[in-house]
């Protein structure tokens, strides 16, 4: 283990969305429930003490929206990057995402999509508090947030060097 701070990261699935056979996917828009459960993962982020110094956040509008609804709900706007390569990532790509981040950032959230964001967290968690793995593996819902605490270097992290430390979804 290093003797640095231990990093933060959350990652956070988009809220949900309309669904539509018109609208091209990456265009899809929040849905009512959507707008209702964003602000709330805001507030359970703000009430865990989770302060973010980057945001990287999918190009898609449902993620765009997402965010422009939790963010006010933190106590500080953490700096905020939209990545294109997020939209439809796999977990070994968006591992690559975080093996690329400055070693100044020390807590990072990443809002995207499942399947790529559930499978993200599986992949990081080599273990994790109570019953928190069973509970993430049983689902991932939309607007749901896994917070992964994890000790080293961006440029070393790697599938099972994670600790899942809390799992939160908008219906309990």
């Amino acid at each position: 283990m290093s003797t640095e701070r231990t990093r933060r990261i959350v990652l956070v699935r988009h809220a949900k969305s309309e669904r539509s056979d018109v609208i091209d996917d990456h265009e899809r828009p929040l849905a009512e429930r959507g707008r209702r459960d964003a602000p709330a993962a805001g507030r359970w982020l703000a009430g865990s003490g989770i302060t973010p110094d980057l945001a990287l956040v999918s190009t898609a509008v449902r993620t765009r929206e997402t965010w422009k609804l939790v963010v006010p709900e933190l106590p500080e706007r953490p700096r905020t990057a939209y990545e294109e390569r997020i939209y439809a990532a796999s977990p070994g790509e968006l591992l690559v995402l975080l093996t690329e981040l400055s070693e100044e950032v020390h807590d990072v959230v990443l809002v995207g999509h499942n399947p790529g964001i559930h499978a993200l967290a599986v992949t990081l968690a080599g273990e994790s508090e109570g019953d928190l793995m069973a509970r993430m593996n049983d689902a991932f819902p939309t607007s749901a947030v896994a917070v992964l605490d994890y000790d080293g270097s961006w440029k070393a992290i790697e599938p099972g060097a994670a600790r899942l430390v809390a799992f939160w979804t908008p219906r309990g």
